[in-house]
């Protein structure tokens, strides 16, 4: 803590926006030209119901409908003998392996249903998804603007988007698949960054009357090391669960775990670095009559 606080954050700003915004073009361009590994929330597939007279671990069904299914399955419990199997392939063909290769394991295996979620779900889920994100953002953009002004309402929401689009990024890169529960692991990310960045923003404001005796990149870098205690202690606290829901959650909870992590270590450095960074090179350039 004691060098933290020694440390001149805002020296470093401009290497660490250039890391930020390579990282950011990187996202964009994994996104655009490998693409995402959607889910059956998002593509479409098979959902087969099926029961058991006693029921197997789900460890061992997934190993064994992995065997005719490309991507991974999402298998989840709904009764003390019940078990929901989603896989992204929608053909009878497919539905028919999944059944047989369970049958040939568990003879006294019976199908109770199924159904065929088609793509147009999936997209609906999508613009869902982006409506709500956008609505999420010009509303924070309105509200900040009003509590404090216009520059720090734009240097709160950029991070948010490009917070957004790293954990975007990182899942392309690694290929995980992406689910319905990814869209709320993003929007928790955008929350916890922006409260991450609210905090340090209103340290800032509060040391305003500072500004003419220490500049602007001592008193963003005086606010920063005000705020960093507190900035640690959350991100610790945040940091450990989720953790532990990565190493012990399992694939039903990787999704939203993994996407979380992300979106921790990201935020919290665009929070110190990027939002911070935008004020100090804004205000360098273009000054103005102080509030």
């Amino acid at each position: 803590m004691k060098i933290l606080e020694t440390f001149n954050f805002m020296e470093w700003r401009k290497p660490a926006m250039l890391v930020s915004l390579v990282l950011f073009v990187a996202s964009i361009g994994l996104i655009a030209f490998r693409g995402m590994n959607l889910g059956i929330d998002f593509t479409g597939g098979n959902v087969v119901t099926v029961e058991f007279e006693s029921r197997p671990d789900i460890g061992e069904v997934r190993k064994v409908v992995s065997t005719v299914v490309a991507k991974e399955a999402m298998i989840q419990d709904f009764s003390d003998k019940g078990i929901i199997i989603r896989t992204n392939e929608d053909t009878d063909e497919s539905r028919e392996q999944v059944v047989g290769v369970l049958k040939a394991r568990y003879p006294n295996m019976r199908v109770i249903g199924f159904e065929k979620v088609g793509p147009v779900v999936g997209q609906e889920l999508r613009n869902q998804a982006l409506i709500g994100l956008t609505a999420a953002l010009i509303a924070i953009l309105i509200y900040i603007t009003v509590r404090f002004q216009f520059r720090f309402a734009v240097v709160s929401v950029i991070p948010l988007v490009h917070d957004a689009t790293l954990a975007l990024g990182f899942f392309s890169l690694t290929w995980m698949e992406i689910s319905s529960s990814f869209i709320a692991a993003i929007l928790t990310i955008v929350g916890y960054s922006l409260n991450n960045t609210i905090i340090i923003l209103d340290r800032i404001r509060e040391n305003w009357r500072d500004l003419d005796k220490k500049g602007i990149v001592g008193l963003v870098d005086l606010s920063i090391k005000q705020t960093l205690s507190r900035t640690i202690n959350t991100t610790l606290t945040t940091l450990f669960p989720v953790l532990a829901l990565c190493i012990w959650g399992g694939p039903v909870l990787s999704t939203f775990s993994y996407a979380m992590l992300v979106g921790i270590v990201v935020g919290t450095y665009s929070s110190i670095f990027v939002a911070t960074g935008m004020i100090v090179e804004w205000w360098l350039r273009k000054p103005e009559v102080r509030k």
